[in-house]
């Protein structure tokens, strides 16, 4: 049994000193190449510096996962997202402005000048801004986070940190726990490689929701 520390970041009052400890924390295990788990809106996730292909190497490590499962990337503001890619296109930042922060992930043609290595990409990248608090206020310090669901590969995610800690254990430096995420729907996908916008994962948000801003999205 893992010995590594759970942080409650539950409470509402994001100003109180405890909570900004337990928020430096994390912060700190990041600038340090280390991983951290926090609460998103969908999921739990387990957390590494995007720019660091170190500690991305052991986020994968620390899922049982390859390097043919890439990692998505989440952001803490809408404007990070023009400075991850080759070009946003006229659609994609109309979903962007509509559904973020919340339950959306485009995929999109990363810049080749970014120091990072999330794996076998093929020069794209998933994003998400996640519509959390807690989220967002570390990603607010650390920038853009390579991210995924905080569970071993094959396995299904914690609902918590204490159920996250169970599969990751000491890989992990900092877990933040906001309280159990129920029945949490995933985001849905978008690819926005393509001349057409391209729904490759129908979740939290439906293709009628996504046509309501761009009427020629398809499914795949």
């Amino acid at each position: 049994m893992s010995d590594t520390p759970i942080y409650d970041v539950s409470h509402t009052d994001h100003s109180a000193g405890e909570y900004r400890e337990r928020i430096d924390a994390a912060v700190g295990a990041i600038r340090d190449g280390r991983l951290i788990v926090m609460p998103t809106d969908t999921v739990y996730g387990v957390a590494a510096d995007a720019f660091s292909p170190e500690a991305v190497g052991a986020l994968l490590a620390a899922k049982k996962r390859g390097r043919d499962y890439p990692v998505p990337v989440l952001v803490g503001n809408i404007g990070v997202l023009a400075g991850l890619v080759v070009e946003v296109s006229g659609d994609a930042q109309k979903l962007a402005d509509a559904f973020w922060p919340g339950p959306l992930t485009i995929i999109v043609h990363y810049s080749p000048t970014l120091a990072w290595d999330l794996g076998q990409t093929g020069g794209s990248v998933a994003v998400r801004m996640p519509d959390h608090p807690v989220a967002l206020d570390v990603l607010s310090r650390t920038g853009p986070l390579a991210v995924s669901s905080a569970n071993t590969h094959g396995n299904q995610p914690g609902h918590d940190a204490s159920a996250a800690r169970e599969q990751l254990g000491d890989a992990v430096s900092v877990y933040l726990d906001a309280g159990a995420i129920q029945d949490g729907v995933p985001s849905t996908i978008v690819d926005c490689t393509g001349d057409r916008l391209v729904v490759v994962r129908e979740g939290a948000l439906t293709l009628a929701d996504l046509a309501s801003v761009v009427p020629q999205i398809q499914r795949d």
